[in-house]
This record gives structure tokens, C-alpha cells and sequence, in this order.
């Protein structure tokens, strides 16, 4: 019994001895977002299981502090400033509004932002390939040109296509400028109407829908967090609503061609691991996410008045509301 104990106690020493230097000494990252909505929310789990799948662990080697700014850059600051005083080895800060704020309230620590839309422009990094400071991350920029090929296939006769968007956040800003610029190729015209922080959603909507035949959302986080309000808008009026996110079909928009936000939080997740190996951020290239997804929802194509295209159908990734 005691040779038994022994031996035991030897796998267990040299399994911990196994462990790298990193894994063995215990790490803190902090995570922060603008606003809890589900792409967002997709993207943070990604984070955590890529923390875990290189042997990151919650309470055994790793701290993982989260707070959600609910929608206010006053808050996404305050945020920053408490997280830079604790000190964490990365800290990870999900949207464009909440990677701001960590940058400006830090330049030693380490950051790892995920779903920034244009990183230059935000102000962010200086280059993609040599984002330089103590900064990188992963990009979630739309196919905008997609996105209109894909409302032009399921709606040829379309005009006018309202576009919902935040003034307060770069990223809807640079969004909406992409929308102007590939419309006409397209022959469509943008009709902006601007939102703050989620607030005057419902009556930018309405105005939209006494106007145009179709509504875009990008991947604008105050809008998203409120789509079901704009659904119950525009459904009445008839006008289908089309995303650039894919988290917003099952939540009542037509289609969307977009990105898996898991899926990019565990491409985040992996540069995190890089950096607390001791990569430093500033010389890691900015990435972005190659590939796209096409969901699709019947139930409300068919409550909008739309027929999506069988080709469309058949190449959906997921098709809700059968």
C-alpha cells in the first residue's frame, strides 16, 4: 500500500514538473465589452475556451476578471482604468468603444481586442501587420459589398435600403461611409438615420420604414442589442430587415452574411495565449476572419413578405423557421 502511495505520489510530481513555466505560474487577463448581445457574448466564450484548450484553467492557474459596459463609454472607461489598476497580464477588450478605452488608459499592459472593425481608423494601431505599442487583435470588418450583393439577389427591384447606425462608435461610422461608397456600384442609395447608445431606436425605425423597402443593420452593437425593436417595426410595414450579423437571424432578421463569433474569439483567444507566452502584442499582425456564413430565417422572410431564392436556401449554413 505504501509502494502504491509512493508511486502515486511520483505521477503526480512529474506531471506537475511536466507543466511549462507559463502554466505553471498563474495568470490574470480581464475581459471587457461594450454591451452584452449574443455575438459579443459568442466571441467572450471563445476567448475562454481557447484559454483552455492551452491549458489556461479558471481558478487553477488563471484569474479571468469580465465586466460589460451595458452600452455606455462613460462606463467602458471607468472600466479600463479599474482594470489597468489590477494590473492584469492581457486584458481583452471586445468592440471598438471598449478597445478604446483600454488604450487609452494603458501603454504597458498587454491588449488583445476582438471584433474591432477598422483598428486604424479607431486609432488603434498605426498598421496592420506592425500594430506597434502594447496592442493587437482580430478584426471583424464586413464584406459590405456581400452584404448588398446578397439584399440585391433576394430583393432585385430594390431602390432605397435604410441603414440603422451609432453615431458614438467609430466602427458604425466607418460602416455606414463603406455602405455610401459600394451602393451606387449597385444601384441602391443608403437612407441613414442615426441612433445613440440604443436610445430613439424604435423611432429611427419607424421613420425608415415609411421610406424604404429594406433595412440594414450592421454590426453596430447599440443597434444590435435592440433588434427585436426594430423587427416589431418594420414587420408590420412589410419591410424586410437584412444583418451583418449572423447572431441576428434567429433573433427575426431575413438573412445574414457574416462571421462566427466564436469562432473569433478563439482566433482572439489563441493570440492572448501568445502574449502571456511572451510574444509581444505591438509585433503580432492585426488578423481578421476569412471566411463567411449565410443564415437564413423563413418565418421572417415570410412575415416581411420576402421569397428568399432556392440557390439561396440551399447554401444556407442554417435556416431558421421551418
Amino acid at each position: 500500500m505504501a509502494r502504491k502511495l509512493v508511486a502515486a505520489l511520483v505521477l503526480a510530481l512529474g506531471a506537475s514538473a511536466a507543466l511549462t513555466p507559463a502554466l505553471a505560474k498563474s495568470r490574470t487577463v480581464a475581459v471587457t465589452t461594450i454591451v452584452e448581445h449574443p455575438a459579443l457574448d459568442a466571441a467572450r466564450q471563445g476567448i475562454e475556451d481557447a484559454l483552455a484548450g492551452a491549458g489556461y484553467r479558471i481558478g487553477v492557474n488563471l484569474e479571468l476578471l469580465f465586466e460589460s459596459a451595458m452600452g455606455r463609454k462613460s462606463d467602458a472607461e471607468r472600466i479600463a482604468r479599474r482594470f489597468v489598476s489590477r494590473a492584469p497580464d492581457v486584458i481583452v477588450p471586445i468592440s471598438t468603444p471598449s478597445a478604446q478605452a483600454v488604450a487609452n488608459a494603458t501603454r504597458e499592459i498587454p491588449i488583445v481586442f476582438a471584433a474591432v472593425t477598422d483598428p486604424i481608423v479607431a486609432g488603434l494601431v498605426t498598421s496592420l501587420e506592425r500594430p506597434g505599442r502594447n496592442i493587437t487583435g482580430v478584426t471583424d470588418l464586413s464584406p459590405i459589398g456581400l452584404h448588398l450583393d446578397l439584399i440585391r439577389r433576394v430583393l432585385p427591384d430594390l431602390e432605397e435600403l435604410g441603414a440603422l447606425y451609432s453615431p458614438g462608435e467609430a466602427n458604425a461610422r466607418m460602416l455606414l461611409e463603406l455602405l455610401e461608397h459600394e451602393a451606387p456600384e449597385r444601384d441602391l442609395s443608403i437612407v441613414a438615420e442615426a441612433v445613440e447608445a440604443g436610445a430613439g431606436v424604435e423611432g429611427a425605425a419607424e421613420r425608415l420604414a415609411q421610406r424604404v423597402d429594406a433595412i440594414y443593420v450592421p454590426t453596430d452593437n447599440a443597434v444590435a442589442a435592440a433588434i427585436e425593436a426594430v423587427i416589431a417595426i418594420a414587420e408590420p410595414h412589410g419591410v424586410p430587415v437584412f444583418a451583418g450579423d449572423i447572431h441576428l437571424v434567429p433573433r427575426g432578421a431575413v438573412a445574414a452574411l457574416g462571421f462566427n463569433y466564436y469562432e473569433l474569439g478563439r482566433q482572439a483567444g489563441r493570440m492572448v495565449v501568445r502574449v502571456l507566452e511572451g510574444e509581444d502584442p505591438g509585433d503580432m499582425p492585426v488578423e481578421s476572419v476569412e471566411t463567411t456564413e449565410l443564415f437564413v430565417n423563413r418565418a421572417a422572410a415570410a412575415a416581411m413578405g420576402v421569397t428568399l431564392p432556392e440557390d439561396l436556401l440551399a447554401r444556407a449554413k442554417s435556416v431558421g423557421g421551418e
